[in-house]
């Protein structure tokens, strides 16, 4: 993670080289433009990547260990939809007040996708919990119907910039994000230690879980709450980015493997050097042009998920 975090700042538009940046770090810049790049603009954006990365592979092992469906993520289950749903209409909003709008308006998104999915489930009486990732990709594909119908009847400049955010992106890492962001990750994986022991019986059977005193369907309405939260706030200011969910948790699970506890740290961290390094591919592959993240996840998770399909 220090590697991550010290080695990837170097790198954009203007090459620093490490040894400029570990003079940078150890006992400041030579030049004023260099500190400016760095601790202004490149470690910003970095902090908010691992942060985000982070979220998403702990919403998504949480989401595989709550449901016990390997297929399960996010951005799948219409999640990320939801919020990017609840974003896009914040641009009807001043922009004075889409500093508190956006990520209240991507929580609330997030929720309605939760509650559709939960309502599908409760007429089920939960018998059937494998029809929950059904139930979810369906739930995306109607609200992200609902958010292109939105920005096709925009104005064309908002339309044009929200579609570029609904592809992923860490331009907007500044202060605020950072301070908003933070503590919701924080506090979502505090609480999800504290469940991990039920989660780790729940992975067991619902009947075995019940038996061990698990209130089987509070704690997954109370996961899958959890897991909007997360993927909320981060949608808010980094857009759409999937699939970090799916990949991080199989990565991760043969070399820890699947205790609660042990693994959502372990994914968390993978996940937030994964994002960043994702977002240096994306802002120097192609020089001064920045790529969406959310095209590189997307290419990646989808041959991921092929490979996943065949082997399972």
């Amino acid at each position: 993670m220090v590697i991550t975090l010290l080695s990837s700042i170097g790198f954009g538009v203007v090459e620093l080289g490490h040894k400029a940046v570990w003079q940078c770090v150890t006992q400041g810049c030579e030049k004023s433009i260099y500190d400016t790049i760095l601790w202004e603009i490149r470690f910003p954006r970095v902090l908010l990547g691992f942060i985000a990365g982070f979220g998403l592979a702990l919403a998504g092992a949480l989401m595989q260990n709550v449901t016990r469906n390997p297929l399960a993520d996010p951005y799948l289950f219409g999640i990320v939809s939801g919020a990017g749903l609840g974003a896009t209409l914040t641009q009807f909003l001043p922009v004075s007040m889409q500093l508190v709008s956006l990520p209240l308006a991507s929580f609330l998104g997030s929720l309605l996708a939760v509650g559709l999915i939960l309502i599908v489930l409760y007429q089920n009486n939960w018998r059937r919990i494998e029809h929950l990732l059904l139930a979810g990709v369906a739930v995306s594909f109607l609200l992200s119907s609902l958010t292109t119908f939105i920005l096709y009847s925009g104005d064309a400049f908002s339309s044009n910039r929200v579609i570029f955010w609904l592809m992923g992106s860490l331009a907007r890492a500044d202060t605020n994000a950072l301070l908003l962001i933070s503590p919701v990750i924080i506090i979502a994986t505090l609480i999800a230690l504290l469940l991990g022991r039920q989660l780790d019986a729940l992975l067991l059977s619902d009947d075995s879980a019940r038996t061990l005193g698990v209130k089987v369907e509070r704690l997954r309405v109370i996961t899958l709450i959890l897991c909007a939260a997360i993927t909320a706030v981060i949608v808010s200011y980094c857009g759409g980015i999937s699939f970090i969910g799916l990949m991080i948790p199989h990565i991760v699970r043969p070399f820890v493997g699947i205790t609660s506890a042990k693994l959502f740290i372990a994914v968390g961290l993978v996940g937030g050097c994964f994002l960043v390094w994702v977002d240096v591919i994306a802002r120097t592959a192609l020089g001064g042009q920045e790529i969406p993240i959310g095209v590189i996840t997307s290419a990646m998770g989808s041959l991921f998920f092929l490979a996943l399909l065949r082997k399972m």
